[in-house]
């Protein structure tokens, strides 16, 4: 095992900041780190903001769910599909299409992941904000987004002020499959809903009694932001 591989396996999200800066020079390795991640056809349609204003960070805090750490984290990174600056070198460009917008999506999850481990491999921590498509809309304005970009998902970044436990994992024996789709390992996955039990316990706060599978069915029983899809088609984005 080497060091990528031990940053990786040791990611945790962290949710409390101490009152520090993240220096020039992090930041700058951290969005170069991004920018390296791989683009699908070269194509490059993410577009990050930087979020620096105070009243910003507060205004998108209580957007995304009152999740104070955005306003309180040394820096607030918003990810967005962008197709603006394509559109505007030739507007024959055509970004309404479904499978351009899964690109923006899938591209804009592998720079964000770049960007974070960068900053874990320094000692730094984070956490997504995906509360920012509670109100897509308000934060799109906020943020002054132009036609053929919309907002995804934030990234809180800082000095840990928190040293939280490994969260477990669905193993390998549920999720990977070889050559056709395998049927359910159920056997594995009751282990592992004990195990997310007994880790729910052992937490100093926020216990819980529910095993991993009770609480993601019911939470996927129900609708989730089905205004999603009205955003992105007023933002002239996954329409056909």
């Amino acid at each position: 095992m080497n060091t990528v591989i031990e940053t990786i396996l040791n990611h945790r999200s962290i949710r409390a900041f101490k009152d520090m800066p993240i220096t020039t020079e992090q930041l700058d390795s951290i969005i170069k780190s991004g920018i390296a991640a791989s683009s699908s056809s070269l194509l490059q349609v993410v577009s990050i903001i930087r979020v620096t204003d105070k009243e910003k960070r507060q205004k998108l805090a209580e957007l995304s769910g009152n999740q104070q750490y955005v306003a309180q984290t040394a820096e607030f990174l918003v990810f967005c599909i962008d197709y603006q600056r394509h559109y505007e070198m030739n507007p024959n460009v055509r970004p309404e299409f479904m499978e351009l917008t899964l690109i923006g999506a899938v591209d804009s999850g592998i720079m964000a992941q770049n960007c974070l481990l960068a900053a874990e491999s320094m000692g730094l921590g984070g956490v997504y904000i995906g509360g920012l498509r509670n109100s897509p809309k308000q934060v799109d304005e906020l943020l002054g987004l132009p036609k053929y970009s919309a907002v995804l998902f934030g990234m809180c970044l800082g000095h840990p002020d928190q040293d939280p436990q490994l969260k477990p994992r669905l193993g390998a024996d549920v999720i990977v499959h070889e050559n056709t789709y395998q049927p359910l390992n159920k056997e594995a996955v009751a282990e592992y809903d004990q195990t997310m039990i007994e880790y729910y316990q052992s937490r100093s706060s926020n216990t819980k009694q529910q095993g991993w599978s009770e609480q993601i069915t019911a939470k996927l029983s129900n609708e989730s932001r089905p205004f999603m899809l009205g955003y992105l088609n007023d933002k002239g984005l996954a329409e056909k």
